[in-house]
């Protein structure tokens, strides 16, 4: 279907920040501005990761993995990469240590919206 998973990290704590989709405008975008650009599947068309809300993502490096088929950007994240106001997308458990790191001031920009 022409996407390629991408895998976004901090690229100072190697935190996994999301997980997005890119097509090959996507790409070329991206390599040509040095900031995150995606493919919606729902809306099926281009954003620019940080357009709308400001937090805007430095693109550092861009490596794939052995199988050519998964691709892993390493970026300086402006703000939090989270819609819910999170600094990274992956702040749900569904197993494991019950321990959670403490989120560093800053992470969380407003309040988790009960549902």
């Amino acid at each position: 279907n022409g996407l390629i998973p991408a895998v976004v990290q901090d690229s100072k704590t190697n935190t996994v920040l999301m997980v997005a989709y890119m097509n090959r405008e996507a790409l070329e975008r991206t390599l040509a501005t040095k900031e995150t650009w995606f493919w919606s599947r729902s809306r099926r068309q281009l954003w620019h990761k940080g357009e709308t809300s400001g937090h805007f993502q430095k693109v550092k490096e861009i490596l794939f993995d052995c199988d050519h088929d998964t691709l892993l950007i390493k970026v300086v994240q402006t703000g939090v990469a989270c819609h819910e106001g999170y600094f990274s997308c992956f702040h749900y458990r569904l197993w494991g240590d019950e321990t959670c790191p403490d989120i560093p001031n800053g992470q969380l920009l407003k309040e988790k919206k009960k549902r």
